[in-house]
């Protein structure tokens, strides 16, 4: 029984029952509809204010990115208009490069030591000035000053200490010696780095429920147990967020080998993009600077993508 019909002839109750329903029906869809549009325009206004990042994402990176891959297949200078086709020769010629390998090993060392003095260093700060006490706010402000500062003027500030501090108390200057320029790069980054580690594993530590760590108090844990059973667990997110960030910052490590050392002395603080900076300008191999860099890129994405799925696996598992 349609609408019409009710409306035209004698409604008993069934009817006026039908036409109520079907009233209904069409004033719901009616206000669906136009939610949906509205949700839609709702949508759209959100990401319009994602366009300009992504604007500066698709002309800085990713079309310069896709356009570079194709001097991994040519001999190209960087200057000259012939781009001479040599197929796989670059690609070649990067696994078969031992020069390769003192990057590669300068690279991880600095990796490795950075991700965990800057981690472990944060967290122990966090801990020590997770407290209400007097004065806290200044020392807190101390160790987050380094941060704000350029990784050009850290390096300065470092060198003159190496230079002046090192020899005033009598030891050698790090960064002139082979043995341990890299251990006097990594001092740069984790002076600089660490109170931002601090002040993420501080907020973890903010958001501890104090009912739970009062509960593991009564139930007589120790401090040891506390931290591990209870701390940890709840800082998993913070181990997420640092740990994948100092990776990536220590994989792309440019900045300070480049002011402080210049890949120095020799090439014993030469690191990957460092390594790639050179043969893509001063000596003007762009077709083989660029076939590492894709190369390196790859690898750094895989790394990247395990470690932090590692981590967020445990995250859940927490």
């Amino acid at each position: 029984m349609d609408v019409e019909r009710i409306k035209a002839g004698p409604i008993d109750g069934v009817a006026r029952v039908l036409f109520a329903q079907k009233k209904d029906e069409s004033s719901l869809r009616a206000k669906r509809h136009g939610n949906k549009k509205m949700d839609i325009k709702s949508e759209l206004v959100d990401l319009s204010f994602l366009m300009p990042a992504f604007l500066v994402l698709l002309f800085v990176i990713l079309i310069p990115l896709v356009l570079g891959v194709q001097f991994t297949f040519t001999s190209w200078d960087g200057i000259s208009p012939v781009k001479e086709y040599v197929g796989f020769k670059n690609f070649n010629t990067v696994f078969h490069d031992k020069d390769l390998l003192v990057p590669i090993k300068n690279t991880a060392i600095f990796t490795v030591i950075t991700v965990v003095c800057v981690n472990l260093i944060g967290l122990g700060l966090a801990l020590l000035v997770n407290k209400e006490l007097k004065g806290l706010n200044i020392f807190k402000s101390i160790i987050f000053i380094p941060l704000v500062i350029s990784l050009v003027l850290v390096s300065q500030m470092w060198m003159y200490v190496y230079n002046d501090f090192f020899s005033f108390i009598g030891l050698e200057n790090p960064l002139v010696s082979k043995k341990y320029v890299m251990l006097g790069l990594c001092g740069m980054c984790i002076w600089k780095e660490s109170g931002l580690a601090m002040m993420v594993y501080l907020a973890g530590l903010k958001g501890i429920p104090s009912d739970v760590m009062e509960a593991a108090v009564v139930d007589g844990a120790n401090a040891w147990e506390r931290f591990k059973n209870v701390t940890i667990p709840f800082l998993a997110p913070a181990f997420t967020y640092c740990i994948p960030l100092w990776l990536a910052g220590g994989l792309r490590m440019f900045d300070y080998a480049t002011v402080a050392t210049s890949g120095g002395p020799g090439d014993a603080s030469t690191t990957m993009t460092y390594y790639i900076y050179k043969y893509l300008f001063p000596y003007n191999k762009v077709g083989y600077g660029q076939t590492v860099a894709m190369i390196y890129l790859v690898v750094c994405i895989v790394i990247s993508t395990v470690i932090t799925k590692q981590l967020r696996k445990r995250e859940i598992d927490l």
